[in-house]
């Protein structure tokens, strides 16, 4: 220092943004939730997507999931990462709106989850597009195959959360692999 000069001294933060945003957030700050909303809705749709099959339905269970986070970011203790937290609100959402879906649907078959949607024949050497194939599997076998495979859930959460044995999920794993591999051949 030099004749008096101030040593000009910066904070230091405490925590990291996403810690501050939801403090903040769950003290009724909009701005730090939207902050937490641009900073993981891209995740969210895709895992939406992946285990809805559609696009418009995505875009819906995604707004679900963070109203829902919204709802219940009180409950959100801090154990784990906030995304990992609002990744399970969204596959709960997700979840919850299948069950609504089979309650509110009268069956015409013993298990609608039989046959794939919608399977084309895929000339050889064509690239085919994976997520489309992924849309393409039974509602059942992408849910799991996209828990297990993409999110990397172990077969005993995936039971929980979808309320199903383990060797159910292992079935409807092997199944959607095999029919990923028929569809992509």
């Amino acid at each position: 220092m030099r004749g008096g000069e101030a040593l000009a001294v910066k904070p230091v933060p405490t925590g990291n943004s996403v810690e501050n945003d939801v403090t903040r957030a769950r003290a009724g700050d909009v701005a730090a939730f939207e902050a937490l909303y641009r900073a993981n809705v891209g995740r969210i749709y895709a895992l939406c997507l992946r285990m809805s099959g559609d696009a418009a339905q995505a875009d819906e269970l995604v707004q679900r999931a963070f109203v829902r986070a919204w709802e219940r970011l009180g409950s959100f203790r801090g154990d784990a990462a906030f995304s990992t937290w609002l990744h399970r609100v969204a596959v709960n959402v997700v979840l919850e709106d299948k069950r609504a879906d089979r309650r509110g649907i009268v069956r015409l078959a013993d298990d609608p989850d039989d046959e794939p949607r919608e399977r084309t024949p895929v000339p050889p050497g064509t690239r085919t597009d994976l997520e489309r194939a992924v849309a393409q599997l039974p509602e059942g076998a992408r849910q799991v195959f996209v828990l297990h495979d993409v999110e990397g859930w172990p077969h005993e959460d995936i039971a929980a959360a979808m309320g199903v044995t383990v060797g159910t999920t292992k079935s409807q794993l092997s199944r959607a692999r095999s029919l990923l591999r028929e569809m992509l051949r």
